[in-house]
């Protein structure tokens, strides 16, 4: 008799099992499972019979024949992303539109304004569309509940011959049949912060952006950790994180030059945050870099719109979506033989004009 934690025992009260089932079922990895249904790959015969009765035993058979059916693809790649009017978001979009391009491919891209429950409706909606991929960009939230939904998507896109990347998104903490493409964004962040600290400032503060956000909490953990490493005690009336935008930014500075925190140096989560800690700057008869050093995070055109121009950390964005849509492509194989892979790109830092030592 099977027990509870049988897996055949769970399935049956499910709608249908999932590629990780199979793969506890067989002991063995999703991958492996993946290889066995394609045929794409040599398998040991005993790991291939495995499999296959694991996948007789738990019914996967009709998930397996709508991977059959949907291997020649739709030739269309649906791309999920918070907005498209912010830089950041713009340019990465940019870099997939070449690489789609260039692969015969049309990309589907929808918003959602930051919503979780509309980024999974989407995913959703795309996998019934039989999308040959989904991008993730950004994503939502950096919550358990959030990370189970998506690999949850994940298992299910995979099921049906496509697949979930995952792309300036940190990878999900659990095994899913995902790939992610990243950067280096709490390296970036702790470069930068460093940098403010080695012409001598202490009281820095971070203004922008929301701590729920993976890549904004990344960029906070990469400033804490400069401040920690150079042992400069944290102080939170430097840190407002109270959102996006040109306006957030200008408010958010405002607020910090009344409340008289001392602060020597601000550093902004994006250049267009920066253009609104720009104005406040102004309003307040500050200068740039003599009264007040600024710097900020992406390296958009905006950086060098702005006078002075933004000394800023590169992000390789068109970059991310080429290297983002080579992953949704990639033969299973020959991409990564782990699905977990994760594909890292890095960052740096560029010197411009609105950094100076502290006036006093």
């Amino acid at each position: 008799m099977s027990s509870p934690a049988d897996p055949a025992q769970r399935t049956a009260h499910r709608r249908a099992a999932t590629i990780s089932d199979v793969a506890e079922l067989a002991s063995v990895s999703t991958a492996t499972v993946s290889r066995v249904l394609n045929g794409n790959y040599p398998v040991a015969a005993a790991t291939r019979d495995r499999v296959m009765r694991a996948v007789a035993k738990l019914g996967y058979a009709a998930n397996a024949n709508a991977r059959a059916l949907t291997r020649a693809g739709t030739e269309i790649i649906g791309v999920v992303v918070p907005e498209i009017v912010d830089p950041f978001f713009g340019y990465l979009i940019h870099g997939l539109e070449q690489a789609a391009a260039e692969a015969g491919r049309l990309l589907i891209v929808a918003t959602t304004s930051g919503e979780p429950e509309r980024e999974m409706a989407l995913i959703d909606r795309m996998r019934e569309q039989r999308v040959d991929a989904v991008i993730v960009v950004s994503g939502a939230r950096d919550e358990p509940s959030y990370h189970r939904l998506l690999a949850q998507r994940a298992e299910s896109l995979e099921g049906m011959g496509s697949r979930l990347v995952l792309c300036a998104h940190p990878p999900l903490p659990q095994p899913s049949p995902s790939r992610t493409v990243a950067y280096d964004n709490e390296g970036g962040a702790f470069a930068i912060t460093e940098h403010l600290i080695g012409v001598g400032h202490r009281r820095i503060a971070l203004v922008g952006g929301r701590r729920t956000l993976p890549a904004m909490r990344n960029r906070l953990d990469g400033y804490l950790r400069a401040l920690t490493a150079r042992g400069i005690e944290v102080d939170e009336t430097l840190i407002r994180m109270d959102g996006f935008g040109r306006h957030s930014g200008r408010t958010s500075t405002a607020a910090l030059l009344g409340e008289s925190t001392g602060a020597t140096a601000i550093l902004a989560v994006n250049e267009t945050i920066a253009a609104g800690v720009y104005e406040a700057l102004a309003e307040a008869g500050l200068r740039i870099p003599d009264d007040m050093s600024v710097a900020a995070y992406d390296d958009t055109p905006l950086a060098t719109d702005l006078t002075p121009k933004l000394t800023t950390v590169h992000v390789p964005l068109e970059q991310l979506g080429r290297e983002a849509l080579r992953a949704a492509l990639a033969d299973r194989d020959a991409f990564s033989r782990d699905p977990d892979e994760v594909v890292t790109l890095g960052t740096y830092l560029v010197h411009r004009d609105s950094v100076a030592a502290p006036a006093h």
